[in-house]
């Protein structure tokens, strides 16, 4: 039994309003995968280290195994299962689903939403830039080329997109 206190925080993730009563020492990753029921966010070290719990916390690509729940109250969070509209996989998931980007699929989520601040940062990274990126995410089973590839997938189709974009 904890003899901690809980408190009531608002949580606002893929853009609906979750309330939670938690402990000031829960993490975000734990909050969403038990309270909120949203468990793409996974937890592999907890120390920050793998990315496999990565999340955008207002648009900024966070480890929510080093975030306290409390301390995210008031933002907008987002979660991989956010990204899909309508059961339409969003381009970055796309591009690696077409591009072979995930094998066991465990580090998958936190390198689409690393992926996403990326390329929110720089729209057209180059593949050294993309490793530099995705520095902070471990993947144990694909050597990263496919990761690399899909990337740059996600950014060509972003920019293939955009109103007045030519095709190549």
């Amino acid at each position: 039994m904890s003899t901690h206190p809980k408190h009531p925080i608002g949580l606002t993730v893929n853009g609906e309003t979750h309330d939670v009563l938690v402990e000031p020492r829960r993490t975000l990753a734990d909050v969403l995968r038990e309270e909120v029921g949203l468990t793409g966010t996974k937890l592999g070290c907890e120390h920050g280290v793998c990315g496999a719990c990565t999340v955008l916390l207002d648009g900024s690509a966070v480890r929510a195994c080093l975030v306290f729940a409390v301390q995210a109250e008031g933002a907008e969070i987002a979660t991989v299962e956010g990204l899909a509209e309508e059961g339409t996989l969003d381009h970055v998931q796309q591009a690696f689903t077409d591009n072979h980007g995930l094998q066991c699929g465990f580090c998958t989520a936190g390198m689409v939403m690393t992926t996403h601040a990326m390329l929110a940062e720089n729209p057209d990274p180059t593949d050294d830039e993309i490793r530099v990126g995705l520095n902070g995410n471990l993947c144990r089973c694909t050597g990263y080329t496919n990761i690399v590839r899909s990337v740059s997938a996600a950014a060509a189709s972003a920019k293939a997109a955009q109103p007045g974009a030519r095709a190549s």
